[in-house]
């Protein structure tokens, strides 16, 4: 086993090489999909009906959030990508496919419902802090109808394009559930096509014969039924044991200001975090997922999938809001 600290250093040329097999990729995403929003304002008062502030609004900004912000990280890379989900048809939803076509996104494998909700996370920003968070969703499960129309969509686009990666995305607003997972990656397998797993705690023990799961510390923690540790020695034997258990290839635990442990069943990397100005970290795990997830498609060097990602969910993190990653700006990072 070995254990791998810091960054080795990567050749622009090697890079180039590699984000140019990239552009050549195709990809789908699959999960629940969201819309960011943000209410931008100032606070000269405090509320006389209570002891809070009042917030007047100077802005309000859109943008894709979920598992669209893992289609917009592949899109940014040059690699085409198609998104498949169920929305509301309601104002948000049309919200919603009017930023997939003003960021040049298919929509072909989005379906609207007229029993759900856009899921929309409004958050209520004032002088660069985040003074609240307003949720307004439906986390229920997708009717079975719903279900049978998600799968005639992935199958359509499997069927007509040459799709290299599979990722699942999933936030449990009530998309993904044991048995459409289950059909979605046997698909996938008959196909040979990669599957790649950001999970949450719903379905987490559902995840079987998938290439990757890339969960972070607390979700592996709380998946295996283990105290919550940083000790990386201690994480090793529970991580092998997960991958044989589950039949899956490699696992990324992201470990926030740790880094990432990246584990076969032969091999254990750890890259340690670089330090950096940390604004948000909203979207750092989606940037991490799309980031390995086309790696995968293009190397099977885990220590340099590691090394890339962990340093592109860094970069996410020096932004406010969810934001995509900026391919240029890594490239150069990679380099120095």
């Amino acid at each position: 086993m070995d254990r791998q600290q810091g960054l080795n250093k990567v050749e622009p040329t090697d890079i180039d090489t590699l984000f140019g097999k990239i552009k050549d990729k195709k990809a789908i995403v699959v999960g629940d999909v969201m819309i960011d929003s943000y209410m931008i304002g100032k606070v000269e008062r405090i509320s006389p009906e209570a002891p809070v502030p009042v917030v007047s609004v100077t802005d309000r900004k859109y943008r894709l959030g979920g598992a669209a912000n893992v289609a917009l990280n592949i899109a940014a890379f040059g690699a085409e990508v198609y998104l498949c989900s169920v929305i509301g048809n309601d104002s948000m939803g049309q919200v919603f496919r009017s930023l997939l076509h003003e960021h040049n996104l298919p929509d072909n494998g989005i379906i609207s419902s007229e029993n759900r909700k856009t899921t929309t996370k409004t958050r209520v920003i004032s002088g660069g802090q985040h003074l609240l968070r307003i949720d307004d969703e439906d986390a229920s499960q997708i009717s079975d109808d719903l279900k049978e129309i998600l799968m005639f969509r992935i199958s359509q686009i499997i069927e007509n394009e040459h799709i290299d990666v599979l990722i699942f995305e999933d936030y449990d607003k009530g998309l993904l559930s044991p048995d459409i997972i289950h059909r979605i990656t046997m698909l996938c397998r008959q196909n040979k096509i990669k599957v790649t797993v950001d999970p949450k705690k719903r379905n987490f023990d559902a995840y079987k014969y998938v290439t990757m799961f890339k969960p972070n510390l607390k979700e592996f923690c709380e998946g295996c039924k283990i105290d919550k540790t940083k000790d990386i020695e201690t994480l090793k034997p529970y991580a092998k044991e997960f991958l044989q258990n589950n039949n899956i290839d490699i696992l990324m635990i992201t470990l926030s200001e740790n880094g990432i442990l990246i584990c076969t069943q032969k091999k254990y990397v750890h890259i340690p975090a670089q330090i950096r100005d940390i604004v948000d970290v909203s979207g750092a795990g989606d940037t991490v997922i799309s980031v390995a997830s086309l790696l995968l498609t293009s190397t099977d060097d885990v220590s340099e999938i590691a090394r890339i990602s962990n340093l592109a969910g860094g970069i996410v993190c020096e932004k406010v809001g969810v934001v995509p990653i900026d391919v240029e700006v890594l490239k150069q990072k990679i380099s120095e």
